[in-house]
C-alpha cells in the first residue's frame, strides 16, 4: 500500500509541475480519439475521413476550450450525415441544437460527460459512466449523459440503416424516411431504459457518497453498481430491449473496478484516525466529523558527489 501511496504522491506532483502541457495533450487524444471513432462509425464524407483534417481538428480542440471538442464532433457528425442522406442530417441537426441549448443552459462544464458516454459506450464500458459522475459530479449532469447516450444510440441506427437511408428525391418518401429516422432511432426502447437506469443509478452514487458514513464512496459504488444492473434487466423484462445479461454484469464489474481506482486517487481517507469534534456558538450547537486523508510523505533521494577518487589511506589522489 505504501508504494500505491508513493506512485499516488509521484503522479499529484508529476501533474501539477506540468498541467498546462499534459491538459492541451489530453485533451488533443480526447478528440482525436472521438474524431476516428466518429468517421469508423459512419464515414460517408471522403474529405472528413482523410487523417490529416482529424488530426488538424485535434490539434485545434487541444487549444481553444474543452466544449469546442463536442461542437467540433457534430460539426464531423453533420458532415457524415449530409453525405448520406439529407433526411437523417436534418435529425442529426435539430438533435445538436436541442443538446446544445440544454447543455449550455444547465451544465456547460460537463464536456467530459457528453464526450465520453458514446466512447464508453463504444468500448462497452457504458456501466461506468452514471458511476463516475455520481462520484465526481452531481444530478445536473444527468442531461449530459442522457445526450451522450442519445448521440450514441442515434449513430449507432444510422450505421446500421446506412443502405436503406440514401437520398430521395420524391417528398412523399422524404416525409416517410424522416418518420422512420426518429421513431427508430430517438424511439428505441432500450435508449430510454438505459437512459432511466443510468439516471437511477447516478442519483443513488450521489446521494450516498455525500452521507457521513464510513466508506461511503465504497458504498455508494456497489450500490450504484447494483442499483444500475437491476434498473436494467427490469427495463429488459418490461420492454424487452434484448439487453445482455452477461455483458452487463461484467461490464457493470469492470465499472465498479474502475471507480475504486478512481477513488484511490480522489478520496482516499483513513478512517481509523476519524475524529468527531463539538463546538457551539450565540446561536448553534456544531458536530464535525473530522476524517483525514491518507498521505505519505516521498522520499528525496539524496545524491553524494565524489569530485576525486580517494586511494586506500583516505588521501587524494594526485
Amino acid at each position: 500500500m505504501t508504494t500505491l501511496l508513493e506512485l499516488k504522491q509521484a503522479v499529484k506532483v508529476f501533474y501539477m509541475k506540468y498541467e498546462v502541457y499534459i491538459t492541451h495533450i489530453w485533451k488533443f487524444l480526447l478528440a482525436l480519439i472521438c474524431l476516428l471513432l466518429i468517421n469508423s462509425q459512419l464515414g460517408y464524407m471522403t474529405a472528413l475521413n482523410s487523417f490529416p483534417i482529424v488530426l488538424m481538428a485535434a490539434l485545434l480542440c487541444s487549444i481553444l476550450p474543452k466544449n469546442f471538442t463536442v461542437v467540433m464532433s457534430a460539426i464531423f457528425v453533420l458532415g457524415h450525415l449530409y453525405q448520406l442522406s439529407r433526411e437523417c442530417m436534418l435529425i442529426g441537426l435539430v438533435l445538436f441544437l436541442l443538446m446544445f441549448l440544454l447543455y449550455y443552459r444547465f451544465s456547460p462544464k460537463d464536456t467530459l460527460a457528453v464526450i465520453l458516454t458514446p466512447i464508453c459506450f463504444q468500448l462497452h464500458i457504458p456501466y461506468m459512466m452514471p458511476l463516475a459522475l455520481g462520484l465526481l459530479s452531481g444530478p445536473v449532469s444527468i442531461i449530459s449523459m442522457c445526450f451522450g447516450i442519445m448521440t450514441y444510440y442515434f449513430l449507432q441506427y444510422i450505421s446500421l440503416n446506412a443502405p436503406t437511408l440514401g437520398n430521395v428525391n420524391n417528398s412523399e418518401e422524404t416525409a416517410n424516411r424522416l418518420q422512420t429516422v426518429l421513431s427508430g432511432s430517438l424511439g428505441d426502447r432500450g435508449m430510454i431504459v438505459t437512459m432511466v437506469a443510468f439516471a437511477i443509478a447516478l442519483i443513488v452514487v450521489y446521494i450516498i457518497r455525500r452521507l457521513s458514513i464510513d466508506h461511503a464512496w465504497s458504498v455508494a459504488i456497489i450500490a450504484g453498481a447494483i442499483v444500475e444492473l437491476i434498473s436494467l434487466l427490469v427495463g429488459d423484462l418490461l420492454y424487452d430491449t434484448q439487453i445482455s445479461i452477461v455483458g452487463a454484469i461484467i461490464g457493470t464489474l469492470v465499472s465498479a473496478l474502475l471507480m475504486k481506482v478512481v477513488e484511490f486517487f480522489s478520496f482516499n481517507l483513513d478512517y481509523s484516525r476519524t475524529e468527531k469534534v463539538q463546538f457551539e456558538d450565540d446561536e448553534y450547537y456544531y458536530y464535525v466529523k473530522a476524517v483525514p486523508k491518507v498521505t505519505v510523505t516521498t522520499p528525496e533521494r539524496k545524491v553524494k558527489k565524489i569530485n576525486r577518487a580517494q586511494n586506500a589511506h583516505g588521501h587524494r589522489a594526485e
